[in-house]
């Protein structure tokens, strides 16, 4: 049985429309307009039990409005979909004791309380044994590393910390899946490397499946075999996030910056130069005609080099770009 299986899922929200004029505002009280607005449209794919799947696209794609329904949260306006073996608006209560949620702009950690007080409260509603309970808050700080964390009040944690102690709380009743809608927004490097850690770690540990919605290109390389791209609610692309790398990801932008002052007419032999300052220039460069090995060679070269970023384009750059190629 798959971890999760949707078929031909659609919705739809009714969005009133604003009238022009003050007339027009006036008559729109009595007799309003409303546009359809379509947030998923004939979505299908499917998920294995213990898969790492990025599911991901830009602002407005359908994402959250997917996760939401596959939590039961929302209803669909047409289409099926199974979670574990369950339909999620019908057995929305049956399902919360097998999955793990988290909404990274919607904290589930009470405000002033420790984050202790919470997991205690929460192994209660999912009437787990005290045993239990501690003996998994105890797996789990460690998993985590939350030891001097729980005890101390969630407004004085820092994101960083919050955040992995709002991804330990939803794995206390050890669910089968966890669904992360970008659990990692907001985050420095260290914090995010620290929940793709731990992330992992429970995966391989306790084979938990995990759908992860997210903007970082990063998070996707670390945790995720698969990824699916969405965009107005519909599949643009699917296959393993190394072929999304092998195919799309092969633009990167370097930013180097110099122990002596650069030309104004800089330039380096198989790279695009964006920018160039005083000390430093931003170039650009693609993977598939300039080997990463030949341009740090020639940008050695250009002279002494004390500090050199090599990035990966923006998520969305990729998104757009897997889009316009999918018309």
């Amino acid at each position: 049985m798959s971890a999760i299986n949707v078929t031909n899922l659609h919705k739809t929200f009714q969005s009133k429309r604003k009238a022009a004029g003050l007339g027009g505002s006036f008559r729109s009280l009595f007799k309003p307009h409303y546009n359809t607005v379509e947030a998923v449209r004939d979505l299908s794919f499917e998920m294995e039990n213990g898969e790492l799947l990025g599911f991901i696209g830009p602002n407005g794609a359908g994402k959250s409005t997917t996760i939401k329904i596959l939590t039961g949260i929302l209803h669909p306006s047409g289409g099926e979909a199974q979670v574990l073996g369950y339909t999620p608006w019908r057995d929305r209560q049956k399902l919360a004791f097998q999955i793990g949620t988290v909404f990274g702009q919607r904290p589930q950690l009470w405000y002033h309380l420790p984050a202790i007080d919470t997991f205690t409260l929460f192994g209660k509603i999912y009437e787990l044994e005290d045993a239990f309970i501690q003996k998994r808050i105890g797996f789990l700080s460690e998993a985590f590393d939350l030891k001097d964390l729980l005890e101390t009040p969630v407004r004085k944690l820092s994101l960083g910390q919050r955040m992995r102690c709002e991804v330990a709380a939803s794995l206390l009743h050890k669910p089968k899946l966890l669904l992360l809608d970008e659990p990692s927004i907001g985050l420095d490097v260290v914090a995010k490397q620290h929940i793709r850690d731990a992330i992992r770690t429970m995966s391989a540990e306790e084979n938990v499946g995990v759908l992860l919605t997210s903007h970082d290109a990063s998070d996707l390389e670390a945790l995720c075999h698969r990824v699916i791209i969405i965009n107005h609610g519909q599949i643009v692309y699917r296959d393993k996030v190394s072929n999304l790398k092998r195919k799309f990801l092969t633009r990167k932008t370097v930013e180097v910056r110099y122990a002596a002052e650069v030309a104004a007419d800089f330039s380096v032999e198989g790279m695009q130069t964006l920018k160039v300052g005083r000390y430093g220039v931003k170039l650009a460069f693609d993977t598939r005609q300039t080997p990463a090995d030949a341009m740090l060679a020639r940008l050695s070269a250009a002279g002494t080099v004390v500090d050199i970023t090599i990035s990966d384009p923006p998520l969305e750059e990729v998104i757009a770009m897997i889009y316009e190629q999918a018309k």
